[in-house]
């Protein structure tokens, strides 16, 4: 029971990283392509696939069951939509689309509920996790981030916090 123990407290954090990059200003640097009022989208900065888009509620909470109606309809409105968005921008042949609640169900951030949304193309993996221990991504995170956006509706891009590039 040791090891358990060990784990638990390893896999404590100081700060969230979906309130940290939530709260910040730069949501391009940050990947965050969606914001709404109780939810809102982030790329996965390690992701399964090009494209692999998270949505968590604004609000610190970890419990499925805790989450208010307001925040639970946000959050599968959200979920729809990184359906359509992803569908305009990679044309997937299907989707993964979950939550891991609890560190032994393999949730990575456990006290931030997110639902993961995985693009999937059929022969989409291939033998490099398994014997190489590394995954390969055809796609940097920036060009996706800057595919994404592409697609996005102009009114959901005006509520993005993206400074002007200086060239």
């Amino acid at each position: 029971m040791g090891y358990i123990q060990r784990a638990l407290k390893s896999g404590e954090r100081e700060v969230c990283i979906f309130c940290q990059k939530y709260r910040e200003s730069d949501d391009r640097r940050n990947l965050v392509l969606v914001r709404g009022r109780r939810a809102f989208v982030i790329m996965n900065a390690f992701p399964y696939n090009s494209g692999h888009l998270m949505v968590a509620p604004v609000r610190h909470v970890g419990d499925l069951t805790a989450l208010r109606r307001d925040e639970l309809y946000e959050l599968s409105e959200l979920t729809r939509l990184c359906v359509e968005l992803l569908n305009k921008a990679y044309k997937p042949s299907g989707y993964n689309i979950g939550m891991n609640l609890g560190r032994a169900a393999g949730a990575g951030i456990e006290d931030h509920l997110h639902v993961h949304v995985v693009p999937r193309w059929v022969g989409d993996t291939n033998f490099m996790p398994v014997i190489g221990g590394t995954k390969v991504l055809p796609e940097l995170l920036e060009a996706s981030y800057d595919r994404i956006y592409s697609v996005l509706p102009e009114e959901i891009k005006r509520n993005l916090r993206i400074p002007e590039r200086r060239e």
